[in-house]
């Protein structure tokens, strides 16, 4: 008789994503983000950030709501004003907890460009509300990632990020910018969670921010690591 459970219907895919030179995919556990990592964006979110009093923050979203680079995305429900946001994205390759920032580097196993688009009006009334963010996060199809970049053990400390829309640009800056560098947030996080192989850390993103409308083209590049690109699809 066989052991091998049943379910009353399927459970849901592997989220997945490409990985540069290798036919094997990389598969998902977490995703993790940075918030208001980067001074300018801080500031332009009427949020100043004092690494002197402070420590990162940071929220996450489902597993679900990953795609790749080069998708179109339904504008989501709910929102008159959806905002992309380019980041530098840490994928982490092996176990580690309470990990010291001259360890982090060995958790490292590569980055991929990625978008945190998000539903401003929401998050900005659940933020002044303090109410918790989710619906102006973990939107459905709002995780954008672009292809694996296999670097471990590497530690990204420069390189320009930026965004544009329909070929106009709008965030430009340097990884160098991050308040707290990718060490610091490893060595962090890891003092809250047992980070695991396929977690993924959006690091932050820098000024610029801003609303797309249906039909926009979002495309952006982390230098050293690779372009990332999404389509703004019509409302549902």
């Amino acid at each position: 008789m066989s052991t091998e459970p049943t379910y009353l219907w399927n459970p849901p895919a592997v989220q997945s994503l490409p990985v540069q030179g290798s036919r094997q995919r990389l598969p998902i556990n977490r995703l993790f983000f940075v918030g208001r990592n980067y001074h300018a964006h801080a500031i332009e979110m009427g949020k100043p950030v004092d690494k002197t009093v402070e420590r990162p923050f940071y929220f996450t979203k489902a597993p679900q709501t990953l795609v790749e680079s080069g998708a179109t995305v339904a504008y989501p429900p709910g929102t008159s004003n959806f905002h992309f946001e380019m980041e530098l994205v840490l994928v982490v390759g092996k176990p580690g907890f309470r990990v010291r920032a001259e360890d982090a580097h060995e958790l490292i196993y590569g980055y991929a460009p990625g978008l945190d688009m998000t539903r401003r009006d929401l998050q900005l009334v659940a933020r002044d509300k303090g109410r918790p963010w989710d619906l102006g996060k973990d939107v459905e199809q709002s995780s954008v990632c672009g292809t694996v970049v296999p670097l471990p053990g590497q530690v990204i400390e420069q390189g320009e990020i930026a965004l544009s829309v329909n070929g106009d640009t709008k965030q430009k800056s340097d990884v160098d910018k991050l308040i707290w560098n990718l060490r610091e947030i490893i060595a962090d996080l890891s003092q809250f969670y047992h980070l695991q192989p396929g977690d993924l850390i959006y690091t932050g993103t820098p000024e610029g921010v801003g609303a797309v409308l249906p039909g926009d083209l979002i495309e952006g590049h982390v230098a050293g690591v690779g372009t990332i690109s999404l389509r703004i699809g019509a409302a549902e």
